[in-house]
């Protein structure tokens, strides 16, 4: 037996995204996606009036709370910062806070819009075996994000519950960079993003917990 949520609950996910950097292109000079790996935490917020979309026992209004990506890129492409030749390789390490307000979650199926600010740390590093220091450049960036995100949770069933505590989803979103790491190369990472893969509903495992131990509860009272 599920309940309807009446205070925050706890949600945790992995997120693997990819982005459409501006100096990551083919031959043809088309945009390719570059693999961001991340991990998100935060909370569910209850619904506190009447909302027809959001009824039943994922009536969630809105999600909040924090996130951090990390990247190491090559880039065969010399020339892109100034005052060095050589390609390099990028670390990059984002941390984010995020809003995201839900417009549809009844039954199997959410439909949200993210909201994210970050804080990022960038490391430059030449690709030149001969080179004595292999550090280029630092900086930092602030990224500004939104998108669309839909998902799908895998039904309940009675003798299979875990299967519910996984599904998938789909995000496309914008990321607006407000301050750039190293003004002067051509590097920006304004863009688009994209992510399609799997789910995982930290909410619906930590409920099942819940219920597992209520029988247990119940079970010792009646023996």
């Amino acid at each position: 037996m599920e309940t309807r949520p009446n205070a925050l609950t706890f949600t945790a996910s992995t997120d693997q995204r990819f982005y459409f950097f501006s100096d990551t292109r083919n031959d043809n000079g088309r945009r390719i996606p570059v693999s961001v790996y991340g991990i998100r935490a935060g909370f569910l917020f209850p619904a506190t009036h009447d909302r027809p979309a959001i009824k039943g026992v994922r009536d969630a209004s809105f999600k909040a709370g924090a996130g951090f990506y990390f990247i190491n890129q090559h880039l065969d492409q010399p020339g892109l910062l100034p005052n060095t030749s050589e390609s390099v390789t990028r670390h990059l390490r984002i941390a984010t806070v995020y809003y995201e307000r839900y417009w549809l979650r009844r039954n199997s199926f959410e439909v949200s819009t993210p909201i994210e600010f970050g804080y990022g740390h960038s490391r430059y590093e030449r690709n030149d075996d001969q080179a004595k220091d292999f550090e280029v450049a630092r900086g930092i960036f602030l990224p500004l994000g939104v998108g669309v995100l839909s998902a799908y949770q895998f039904p309940t069933i009675r003798w299979l519950r875990p299967l519910h505590w996984f599904g998938v989803n789909a995000l496309i979103g914008y990321r607006f960079i407000l301050k750039k790491d190293i003004p002067e190369s051509q590097i920006n990472y304004t863009g688009f993003y994209i992510s399609v893969g799997p789910s995982f509903f930290l909410e619906n495992l930590t409920s099942d917990i819940k219920y597992w131990r209520q029988r247990r509860k119940q079970k010792l009272k009646r023996g």
